[in-house]
């Protein structure tokens, strides 16, 4: 039966960082650790994070991720020294990983990792997914873990980031630094349940572009013009400008159904833009010719209502249940790197404190990454821009 323990920690030394997580999370028995999870920010070594697990838990398996800040139960921390730790003990689980993943050929990778895991342990019925957040098609991803597992199983984790300018990042597995892999971590403990919701707080505004030429993931025109300038200049930016530049303020909706927008609590899902080439834009999913694009602004007071009224629906799923761990998965652009503006304390209060029990924050492990999956509509759906919970359950 797993079990979980989770720690963050604000240290500029790399190792001393991942021995005080290890200690704060499990005491003396860190050794012990079967799996150690870890989120760091940009600026820490992630050789050192790798090898100095090995050492204090050398039959732990050991994956870590890039991201632009992080959220423990100890709190937020948006800073270059941030890590945080989620520990499991137990065996009910498989892992599987690949180097090399773009949008190109995200299902075959995926669908890989996902015969592996299905061959090396049976009963998976939740997937923590990790992958890089530069040139990865998400929707093809989840299409390939559905394959093998079916629709029934969710999907739940993040893409990796740097500190927001989209030029690198980096995936961690075992003892092998990766800039362009991929982990998944399939749960096999018939005794825990998953669930999962997102939410943004983003609404749409003027004319919406149109996808005149695409490939896949990959936008070659928009309104019949080059897909990276065309979008520029809708945004105001100079022809120049990187996705660093784009990212705070390019949020790109897509329209949803209105069943899918009252759930949702918003009439658009998001995209983000993390690379270009030339004038081809590398969008997060497949984006097929005749999509509209609506640019977004930012609304503070609806990233809290609507936090609010997830938090709200996910405790009265999980009524009567208590949770034994939350993974957490938030957009960088949601935090104080967008205009130094929201009160990032107050909103992580308000998805953390319904999940207390008897007071005490539940294991928990979050990040500032490129992108986030939790269901919609019952589906395995890949998001941008939202914060998205994953509360298992016992």
């Amino acid at each position: 039966m797993l079990e979980f323990f989770s720690a963050s920690a604000r240290v500029i030394n790399t190792k001393r960082g991942v021995m005080e997580c290890l200690e704060a999370a499990m005491e003396n028995n860190y050794k012990d650790a079967d799996l150690l999870i870890w989120h760091a920010s940009i600026g820490h070594d992630f050789n050192d994070i790798l090898s100095q697990s090995k050492e204090m838990a050398p039959n732990s398996r050991i994956v870590a991720a890039s991201c632009c800040g992080i959220v423990g139960r100890e709190g937020v921390s948006e800073s270059m020294k941030d890590m945080a730790l989620m520990a499991v003990k137990g065996k009910e689980f498989a892992m599987a990983n690949v180097d090399g993943i773009y949008g190109h050929n995200s299902y075959e990778k995926c669908l890989e990792m996902a015969k592996q895991m299905k061959a090396d342990k049976p009963g998976i019925n939740m997937i923590y997914f990790l992958g890089s957040g530069i040139d990865i098609d998400n929707d093809e991803c989840i299409r390939a873990f559905e394959e093998v597992f079916g629709e029934g199983v969710t999907i739940f984790g993040a893409t990796s980031s740097d500190n927001m300018k989209g030029f690198i990042s980096y995936q961690g597995v075992d003892d092998k630094v990766y800039e362009h892999g991929a982990y998944a971590i399939g749960f096999a403990d018939p005794t825990l349940s998953v669930d999962t919701q997102a939410t943004h707080g983003f609404v749409a505004v003027g004319e919406p572009l149109v996808v005149t030429k695409s490939t896949g993931h990959i936008i070659e025109e928009l309104n019949g013009k080059p897909a990276w300038e065309e979008y520029l200049t809708r945004l105001g930016l100079p022809l120049d400008s990187n996705c660093g530049d784009s990212i705070p303020i390019g949020a790109l909706g897509e329209k949803l159904s209105d069943e899918l927008a009252a759930e949702y609590g918003n009439k658009h899902i998001l995209r983000v833009v993390t690379k270009h080439d030339g004038s081809k834009m590398h969008y997060a999913t497949t984006c097929p010719v005749g999509t509209q694009l609506w640019l977004t602004v930012r609304d503070e007071d609806l990233i809290f209502s609507e936090m609010n009224k997830m938090a709200a629906a996910m405790q009265e799923r999980g009524k009567g249940k208590t949770p034994v761990a939350v993974f957490h998965a938030d957009c960088l652009a949601r935090g104080r790197f967008l205009f130094n503006r929201i009160i990032k304390e107050e909103l992580v209060s308000s998805m953390q404190t319904p999940f207390y029990t008897n007071g005490v924050c539940p294991p928990w492990l979050g990040m500032y990454g490129f992108g986030e999956f939790a269901r919609l509509g019952g589906k395995n759906t890949y998001h941008n821009y939202t914060s998205a919970l994953y509360v298992i359950y016992r």
